[in-house]
């Protein structure tokens, strides 16, 4: 008689059906970390959209009908939502874990005494894959012993995990805002500025593919270069005039910030 010594995967809820709770969700069952059981999102299209890319998980849009008996809770809500979300849901003894850069884990405190931190530092969209071995995890448990089952589960899937208290991780998390979101909003400014000529966003790719090895090989500082970076007042204010009114009011204020940093604040 054989006996079967693989442990059994632990059962998974994900509250959420947005671009961390997607990615998170396909990598559990892929790196086979956990079994999802169960998708809450308040649309239930949503929700059904993702449970149907999962092999056994029930899709809900009421707090009321997720299933109590899971072994491992994943919120990946909005900041603002989770807080009315989980106050419709009975608290358990399983292991409860928010995927917010911001949050304090406390949050999550009156549903178990076994909570914590599970935020992956990176961009996420619905129709892009991402190798989260390469991405790092920032964990946080309520016990030592809490942290070290965070980490055990998500070594599945991560190969860096880091631990980060919500100080370091709230810094953290406007760090990236500034290097990711705001960025390619630039991107996207710069994008509608050239279709309007009817030139292809792709000329700028080696001009972007530059400026990300400088700031990955030298500090950013040293790698800024540009009008405001060399006080060219008269092509600055060429360019301004140039712009639609938002568009305008962003570059000189980025300019001002640029020459503010390498010149001082003239006014």
């Amino acid at each position: 008689m054989s006996i079967n010594s693989e442990m059994p995967l632990p059962n998974v809820v994900v509250l959420g059906s947005g671009n961390v709770a997607t990615a998170l969700a396909l990598a559990i069952e892929n790196a086979r970390a956990g079994e999802i059981v169960g998708i809450f999102s308040r649309n239930i299209e949503n929700a059904r959209a993702l449970a149907s890319r999962l092999s056994v998980a029930r899709a809900v849009d009421s707090p009321e009908d997720v299933t109590e008996s899971a072994d491992i809770y994943i919120v990946s809500l909005a900041d603002d939502a989770l807080a009315p979300v989980l106050a419709r849901i009975k608290p358990n003894g399983a292991l409860w874990l928010h995927t917010s850069g911001s949050l304090d884990m406390s949050v999550l405190s009156h549903m178990s005494d076994r909570y914590g931190v599970f935020y992956p530092l990176q961009t996420f969209s619905l129709n892009r894959e991402v190798d989260l071995s390469k991405v790092s995890l920032f964990t946080e448990g309520s016990t030592p012993e809490v942290e070290k089952e965070i980490a055990e589960f998500g070594k599945k899937i991560f190969k860096n995990i880091i631990h980060a208290d919500s100080v370091t991780r709230s810094r953290m998390h406007v760090a990236a805002v500034f290097a990711c979101n705001f960025t390619n909003y630039m991107w996207s400014i710069a994008h509608d500025l050239l279709a309007k000529n009817d030139i292809s966003f792709d000329v700028l790719a080696p001009l972007l593919h530059e400026t990300l090895s400088k700031a990955l090989t030298m500090p950013p500082r040293e790698g800024q270069t540009g009008p405001a970076r060399r006080g060219d007042l008269k092509i600055i204010e060429a360019h301004a005039a140039s712009l639609p009114p938002r568009e305008q009011e962003i570059y000189r204020l980025l300019s001002k910030c640029i020459m503010d940093d390498f010149y001082g604040n003239k006014e």
